[in-house]
């Protein structure tokens, strides 16, 4: 069965490490192997957010827009997320009854969850890199993601954005040493309407490979900074993160 739908949760945790840590054990330990329990779920991770990440292109990265606080939560330090084959698995019975069925020891865990959002959200297209599994890929993101959720601030746009993405983005890609898979998602609920979601090797490999893998085609970077230039993102940068559960390997 084919994970085409993604429940995608984005938090800050307390500043205090021994609460963080007494979180991240119950998360890791509780509350997503609970989740992988409900029907239709087929798997589960959680990230960690990195601090200093060279944006695509180096320097100031290209994001013109974000939204602000009073627009839409501004959690960026721990991202959940959870696969399915559709997106109703996360609306039946949905996010409230799940966490409302939890205990209350674990209903004051998820309490320490700060400035979270939340979107559901659907497969538009994806790309397997050469460093996919085959013939085979595997179902869960791998050790290192760059996740990036937005809004055309002008839907006359949106057609240029999906001709970038079909055109250039994704396709560019599919040889980038580093890269694992790249799925393009849109929204079925939250603030979000599109997101990106790349996966990598690691860090290191995203790092030397993606982020100035554009250089050696001007043209297409300087669409690149035109399409993401009217796009109001919801952090300042696109989040990279390293995962935590499952631990890597």
């Amino acid at each position: 069965m084919s994970d085409r739908a993604y429940w995608i949760s984005w938090y800050d945790l307390p500043a205090q490490e021994s609460e963080r840590k007494k979180y991240l054990d119950w998360v890791h330990g509780t509350y997503i192997p609970r989740v992988m329990k409900q029907p239709g779920v087929l798997w589960g991770a959680h990230y960690a957010s990195l601090l200093n990440i060279a944006p695509l292109g180096g320097g100031k990265g290209r994001v013109a827009k974000h939204a602000g606080a009073a627009e839409v939560p501004q959690g960026d330090g721990y991202i959940a997320i959870f696969g399915a084959a559709s997106p109703y698995v996360f609306a039946d019975p949905g996010r409230e009854a799940l966490n409302a069925s939890l205990s209350d020891a674990d209903r004051a865990m998820l309490a320490i969850r700060s400035g979270e959002r939340s979107n559901i959200m659907i497969e538009e297209e994806r790309i397997h890199g050469p460093e996919a599994k085959q013939p085979q890929p595997d179902l869960g993101p791998g050790p290192c993601i760059q996740l990036g959720s937005f809004n055309s601030i002008n839907w006359r746009d949106e057609e240029d954005m999906a001709r970038w993405y079909a055109q250039w983005r994704l396709p560019s890609l599919k040889t980038l040493p580093g890269v694992i898979r790249v799925r393009k998602l849109v929204s079925v609920a939250g603030w979000a309407k599109h997101a990106c979601f790349y996966e990598f090797t690691s860090l290191a490999a995203r790092n030397e490979h993606f982020v100035h893998y554009e250089s050696s085609r001007p043209d297409m970077e300087a669409w690149s900074k035109e399409v993401v230039r009217r796009l109001v993102h919801a952090t300042p940068l696109p989040i990279v993160a390293q995962r935590t559960y499952p631990p890597p390997v």
